[in-house]
């Protein structure tokens, strides 16, 4: 694990990617990232002694860790892998001595803006390049309602300060954008704000909160209406501490079923992949282009449904993809596009305005990356026309700048995979940030190694 402070600027690490022949075998993925970083939080929020199994070991989450230590949580990784959560208590979060350095995370930014907001203290959010170009704006307008006063960087980007108030206004707001992190964000401020918390969700977005709130004990209600799902929390809450299984990350599993998907002779099983039905737009859009994906032994785990997925290689034909996977996959839109290149026809993705403000613009970033491999792509304001090889390599060759962004890194080593000559990625670093064993894994799925050593 990098020993890097989160705004330092490391060397860069380029890679180059090469085509191995068929990936085999099995792997399990990392436990989520969402459920991670709420686990976390929610355990610093109890009251006693909570413990976390199969918590993602990434630069985001322990970004998230170092914060709660930060406002007075006891969290400790204990020898077996077990995470030991002391909480504070709701209402209990003690002054941070220095700035919270969220490094690349802007769950974390997001979701701790939330919490603190509805406490009496104040704290300044700091991050690297990427995250410090991230607009928050869309969190400090329903906070700034609630009561907290914040004074963010020209553009309401980081760095940032939150002042707290206690007690903060209770509200009744209507996302305007399809985002599980202000309806988070949100939610967490309602945990120390007296009265009902409502948040209304016109398109539902990925319910870990309320679910993991819930299971914390948390007074939550969740109501489907004509004006959709209504979401509301009552403060000032007292949650109580619990033992959390950690499922495997769905949007980390991609890859691996993108990449089984379009290298020929492919036969895996991707073990302990969350198929929470808020998360599993990639699956749905796989399948619908004709991905050979099965579920075996499915199972809840931590309260989330779980199962092994067995992917086979398979001809993938283009498709429309529907407007309203997008909340359910928006993390994984890079890794379509790059199925996409391989597929038969032109595949068309639109909707998704939100890969604008992620880590990078992943709908230019990725057109430049593919189009510079020899792939024909067409740029919308809310997503991409890709036309596919029919199954063939494509022609790599090129460099390529994954922008400071760990999902364009990935994705663009899924499609040197499948590449006629080498695809050079700029810098490979920000994969720590969401998959540190990600090279890992691939030299187990295809038995070369990549030198990374992760």
């Amino acid at each position: 694990m990098s020993k890097a402070r989160p705004h330092d600027t490391p060397l860069p690490q380029p890679l180059d990617v090469v085509a191995r022949g068929p990936l085999t075998g099995s792997i399990a993925v990392p436990g989520d990232k969402s459920i991670s970083h709420r686990a976390l939080m929610f355990a610093s929020l109890a009251v006693g002694t909570s413990r976390i199994i199969g918590l993602l070991e990434g630069e985001d989450v322990l970004a998230t860790a170092a914060a709660m230590r930060a406002m007075g949580a006891t969290i400790e990784r204990q020898d077996d892998g077990i995470w030991v959560v002391d909480g504070v208590g709701v209402g209990g979060l003690l002054q941070p001595e220095t700035a919270l350095e969220m490094g690349n995370s802007g769950t974390s930014t997001r979701l701790l803006m939330g919490l603190v907001s509805s406490h009496p203290i104040t704290c300044t959010f700091t991050g690297d390049a990427s995250l410090s170009g991230r607009p928050m704006g869309r969190v400090i307008e329903p906070l700034s309602q609630m009561g907290a006063d914040i004074t963010a960087s020209p553009g309401g980007k980081l760095p940032l300060m939150v002042r707290g108030i206690c007690p903060a206004v209770p509200i009744t707001y209507t996302l305007p954008v399809a985002s599980a992190q202000v309806k988070s964000a949100i939610l967490l401020a309602g945990l120390n704000t007296p009265g009902i918390t409502t948040v209304i969700e016109p398109v539902a977005t990925r319910d870990h909160s309320e679910r993991m709130l819930t299971g914390f004990g948390a007074q939550l209600t969740v109501e489907e209406t004509d004006q959709g799902r209504v979401i509301s929390i009552t403060g000032e809450a007292e949650l109580t501490p619990q033992d959390i299984v950690v499922p495997g990350d769905p949007s980390s599993s991609a890859f691996w079923l993108v990449a089984a998907s379009i290298v020929p002779g492919s036969d895996i099983v991707v073990r302990n992949v969350g198929l929470n039905p808020t998360r599993v737009g990639i699956v749905t859009a796989l399948r619908m282009m004709g991905a050979d994906i099965t579920e075996l032994d499915p199972r809840t785990v931590g309260g989330e449904p779980v199962a092994d997925l067995r992917v086979r290689h398979a001809a993938l034909t283009a498709i429309e993809v529907p407007a309203d996977l997008a909340p359910s996959m928006i993390d994984e839109y890079p890794v379509l596009f790059v199925a996409a290149a391989f597929a038969s026809g032109t595949t068309v993705a639109r909707g998704a305005h939100e890969l604008r403000v992620k880590e990078s613009d992943r709908i230019t970033t990725m057109r430049i990356a593919l189009e510079a491999c020899g792939v024909v792509c067409e740029e919308f304001e809310d997503g991409m026309a890709i036309t596919g090889s029919g199954g063939a390599a494509i022609r790599g060759g090129a460099r390529v700048a994954s922008k400071l962004d760990h999902r364009i890194a990935m994705s663009m080593v899924v499609a040197g995979l499948g590449s006629a000559e080498p695809i050079t990625i700029d810098d490979i670093s920000p994969v720590a940030t969401s998959y540190p064993v990600f090279f890992r894994s691939l030299d187990e799925l295809t038995g070369r190694a990549t030198g990374q050593g992760n």
